[in-house]
């Protein structure tokens, strides 16, 4: 676990990463980008062969994006720009290195997209009330139990109803919604770790490989046999 004075992004050029803050877990596949402002605590994890990039806001830029932990859609434009201020010429002496001024219109040009990219449905909420915090545990330990709310409920003694107010006053989004992304997030970990679509599926709680598909398609924006590939 660890704090920065400075907000900073994290981007993943290949496999995936997790990014878990006191607020949620936002995770990373490839071309998104996650936004911890600064003063959050928080870890990250890598899943599968990664290339993890690290890139820091000095507060004038960081009041420009939200204020609390995000992810981003990476343009084309601002995947350069981070794969350039993260490559050899920032460690490498052998390797001609940007000027200062250069680093400061890059990290604007990057500010610059990442206000322009819609904020994207990968940061899962974590939980504060203690019956949305037992209901999440049960979910994480097996994605794939399909049991429902009541069902969920019953073994925490909690009624449907009570849970899914607390969904939607606490997380901002249905039972359904927060498993579905839960999910989501477990299939991205075991695509970059070479798990194929079937057994991801299967793995995730969806019944066949078609709804999984599309699931994945819906949030991710490509379906995970051609995010596997990739």
């Amino acid at each position: 676990m660890q704090s920065h004075a400075r907000g900073h992004l994290v981007y993943a050029a290949s496999g995936v990463l997790a990014v878990h803050t006191e607020r949620g877990t936002s995770i990373v596949p490839a071309n998104r980008a996650a936004w911890t402002p600064a003063g959050f605590t928080h870890h990250h994890r890598a899943h599968g062969d990664t290339d993890m990039r690290i890139v820091f806001l000095a507060p004038s830029l960081a009041r420009l994006i939200p204020d609390h932990p995000a992810v981003f859609l990476a343009s084309d434009l601002a995947r350069e720009v981070m794969l350039a201020l993260t490559g050899p010429r920032n460690y490498d002496p052998a390797a001609p290195g940007y000027s200062r001024s250069a680093r400061s219109r890059l990290l604007r040009v990057l500010v610059d997209e990442l206000r322009e990219a819609p904020e994207q449905p990968l940061h899962l909420p974590e939980p504060r009330d203690d019956r949305l915090r037992a209901v999440a545990r049960m979910l994480r330990e097996s994605p794939a139990d399909n049991a429902t709310l009541a069902e969920l409920g019953r073994t925490i003694g909690a009624s449907a109803r009570t849970l899914s107010r607390l969904f939607h006053n606490e997380l901002g989004m249905t039972f359904y919604e927060w498993r579905t992304q839960l999910r989501v997030h477990h299939a991205l970990v075991l695509l970059a770790e070479g798990h194929d679509t079937t057994h991801t599926a299967s793995a995730c709680g969806w019944a066949n490989p078609s709804s999984f598909i599309t699931a994945f398609t819906t949030i991710i924006g490509t379906t995970p046999g051609r995010y596997r590939s990739r």
